[in-house]
């Protein structure tokens, strides 16, 4: 991607918060590391016991404080940032924040923060720094950027879901009776990793076996997978910040007919809630497609979980598809479709897709076979 790209990208991103933050009443914005940080700037920090923000506002440049050791990665960027780094002492990072919120003149500012992602850390910091300013939720406002995918985001997670697919495809070979659900796990992570995922996954996969496939969150154990399981694999990749998330369940060897039974129910709701998204269509009569389909099935109350979630360079990110969801969908618009049927102490099956909303209808980037087969 060439220069001039890449500053366009982050200068319009930049100015596109400006013009909701005016729009909102908001006089800053204070992001910490994280995702909505990477969008907005191209730079990668983790959460640590070093504080990193950013304070963003409508006219002035970008005002980061971030620790010392960090500071070259501002070298180069094609946008206006003013940098107050900090050593490694804590008794002098109180004075980089001071002069970082007198800079962007936050005291007393109505200063948009995101809750679930702002620590107490880094809130402290800046209620000491900014006297008398208002701290307000700007969560649906940094939402509403992120939610509509440009070309360039759609094509990382269309790399992102090649990604995973070709892993699957490699790792299916290697799955036996007798195997450990860690020992799988660990095998779909090699091959997410050989196949050119980024080190960072979104997610540790999902391996749910026999009756642990009953538990849509399970955590890969030492069960052992055997001869008449279900086995469900949840698993994604990462491709330059941005992710994929799928679901597949298979059966070891021959199953119960009723194991069967509602792996096609949940496959007809799968296609039925993808068949029901386009523009202009409320997030919760998508999810009232799949529902629709598996409650007429006589298994409503074993779908115990939303229809689906947002994704992009967070694994749950807005839209969400649930019941009662009035939100519009609209074109750039990325997320799951993930229906599941889960009996207690028996199994369960999900098949999680990853769609995109285009102007005429949506667009499913994944590809694989969502029948129950045999392994």
């Amino acid at each position: 991607m060439s220069g001039s790209v890449i500053e366009s990208i982050y200068n319009e991103r930049q100015s596109r918060l400006a013009t909701v933050m005016e729009k909102a009443g908001f006089e800053a914005v204070a992001i910490n590391a994280g995702p909505t940080l990477f969008y907005l700037t191209g730079l990668h920090f983790h959460l640590s016991e070093r504080p990193v923000v950013g304070i963003f506002t409508p006219q002035g440049p970008v005002t980061m404080v971030l620790p010392e050791l960090e500071s070259g990665k501002l070298a180069g960027l094609p946008y206006p940032v003013l940098s107050f780094p900090y050593g490694d002492d804590p008794a002098g990072w109180e004075s980089a924040f001071r002069e970082a919120a007198a800079t962007a003149r936050i005291s007393g500012a109505r200063l948009g923060v995101e809750p679930r992602r702002l620590r107490v850390l880094e809130m402290r910091f800046l209620e000491s720094a900014a006297p008398g300013a208002e701290f307000l939720s700007a969560e649906s406002l940094i939402a509403a950027l992120r939610m509509h995918k440009d070309t360039r985001e759609i094509a990382a997670m269309r790399q992102a879901v090649a990604i995973a697919e070709r892993s699957l495809k490699d790792t299916l070979p290697l799955i036996r009776s007798g195997m450990s659900e860690r020992e799988l796990a660990r095998k779909i992570t090699t091959q997410l990793l050989r196949h050119g995922c980024d080190p960072e996954l979104p997610f540790q996969p999902i391996v749910a076996s026999g009756s642990n496939s009953a538990n849509p969150h399970s955590s890969p154990s030492d069960r052992l997978i055997a001869e008449g399981d279900l086995l469900i694999l949840d698993w994604g990749a990462n491709h330059g910040g941005y992710f994929s998330d799928l679901t597949r369940t298979f059966m070891i060897g021959r199953v119960d007919p009723e194991l069967k039974k509602i792996a096609g129910v949940v496959s007809q709701a799968n296609e039925a809630a993808r068949a029901a998204v386009r523009p202009g269509v409320a997030a919760s009569t998508v999810d009232r497609a799949a529902r629709q389909v598996i409650e007429e099935a006589g298994y409503g109350e074993y779908f115990i979980h939303r229809t689906g979630h947002g994704l992009g360079l967070e694994v749950h990110e807005e839209p969400y598809i649930y019941a009662g969801n009035p939100m519009t969908l609209e074109p750039g618009m990325t997320f799951t479709i993930e229906p599941g049927i889960y009996l207690p102490g028996r199994g369960g099956v999900r098949v999680e897709d990853n769609v995109v909303v285009t102007d005429e209808g949506a667009e499913t980037l994944s590809t694989l076979d969502r029948t129950l087969f045999a392994i």
